[in-house]
């Protein structure tokens, strides 16, 4: 038969999602994939049965139903603190994965670089070799996941098209202070680089830290198309509903790429999610506490192993140091550490250039009984 398309030969299957498969089964607990153990708000869930019985089974519009627009706009003019156009600067997608897909279609081309911190979101690598594009990484140095200026100077005036910056961070959980995010908008301004921002865990950030959007920086607005979703915010990662947020000449282009990609999100979830964008800021500051009370027990119990971690400042995973236990392979001790533990991990070299194998990836988006119950599992890491 005819050979496949080179691009697929030079990306794996999620390792994210593979371990998941891994843990059903050996039977362990999931704290591989990074998605809650209960069920979202219970006005969330009515409403969408309430769109169900109000026949919403057919397409909504391409970019985004009006009424879940206008609702998102609301919502992002809210915290964000300037005023988002419903009509003109957003398109709704199948989630934050098609979002940066769309991203990255609508501002680079075969042959571009698009640059990414390192460790990154596995995804990212693969949306720019499926664009025809180049990644180049810049470290982000453990422990405290820094970046080295004039290593960041570099890759941009290497010829970069675009910039993938993800605040607060997925898998290293760093948010990025006003004076780093600054330093980064100075260079896609003197190097005229686009920067694709994914901000799904912006409400997901740690005292005494504090999200700053990026589009909101001196001269940032033009140059960004912020990548988000409703997935962590609301606990539905299962519906599958993001958006990009961009100038209205940007969104214009965005919305071809996604309506060929996906035509459109679910409209039933679109309509119901309208629901979810009305809650008080009570539900935010909430949402918050809970997931700090659960970084805290995960914590708490790798602090009894004796493991090194660095502590999370926003999002819902800790990166772990494996080193200790010569392991050449870090895949090789995720697999061990789920079959023999009971614990199922995401190995850290998904997440870093090749030959990075200190590491694995634990999330704390579980019910605190899943915590402990991962918890007294994870002490017998100790021997």
């Amino acid at each position: 038969m005819p050979a496949t398309s080179r691009r697929t030969s030079v990306f794996t299957e999620s390792l994210i999602r593979e371990m998941s498969r891994v843990a059903a089964r050996h039977g362990a607990i999931n704290l591989a994939q990074g998605f809650p153990d209960w069920d979202p708000p219970a006005a969330l869930v009515q409403a969408a049965k309430d769109a169900m019985d109000a026949h919403r089974h057919q397409y909504a519009v391409t970019w985004g139903s009006a009424e879940l627009r206008t609702a998102l706009a609301a919502k992002i003019t809210r915290f964000m603190g300037v005023p988002v156009d419903a009509e003109r600067e957003l398109v709704v997608t199948c989630g934050a994965t098609e979002a940066m897909m769309v991203a990255m279609l609508t501002v680079c081309d075969p042959g571009d670089r698009v640059g990414l911190f390192s460790p990154f979101y596995e995804n990212y690598s693969a949306d720019a070799i499926l664009t025809g594009a180049t990644p180049v990484l810049v470290p982000l140095h453990p422990p405290h996941y820094r970046f080295d200026p004039t290593e960041l100077r570099a890759v941009f005036a290497s010829g970069l098209k675009a910039f993938v910056l993800c605040n607060p961070s997925n898998p290293c959980g760093r948010v990025f202070t006003r004076e780093e995010l600054l330093q980064i908008a100075a260079l896609a301004e003197e190097f005229d680089v686009w920067v694709l921002t994914d901000e799904v865990y912006e409400h997901i950030v740690f005292a005494p830290h504090r999200h700053v959007y990026f589009a909101t920086l001196p001269g940032m607005a033009k140059r960004t198309l912020m990548c988000s979703s409703l997935s962590k915010t609301f606990s539905i990662t299962g519906w599958r509903l993001g958006y990009v947020h961009a100038a209205p000449e940007v969104i214009a282009q965005a919305r071809k790429v996604h309506d060929f990609l996906t035509v459109g999100a679910a409209a039933p979830l679109q309509h119901a999610v309208v629901t979810a964008l009305n809650f008080p800021a009570s539900y935010y500051d909430g949402l918050c506490a809970e997931y700090a009370a659960s970084r805290d027990v995960l914590l708490g119990y790798l602090d009894q192993t004796g493991l090194s971690y660095t502590r999370p400042e926003g999002a819902y995973f800790v990166m772990v140091d494996i080193s200790r236990f010569g392991y050449a392979s870090d895949v090789e001790f995720a697999h061990w550490m789920t079959r023999e533990i009971g614990v199922a991990p995401v190995p850290g070299s998904s997440f870093f250039a090749p030959g990075e194998n200190r590491y694995i990836r634990l999330n704390f988006a579980k019910k605190p009984a899943t915590l402990h119950a991962a918890g007294e599992r994870l002490l017998k890491l100790r021997r």
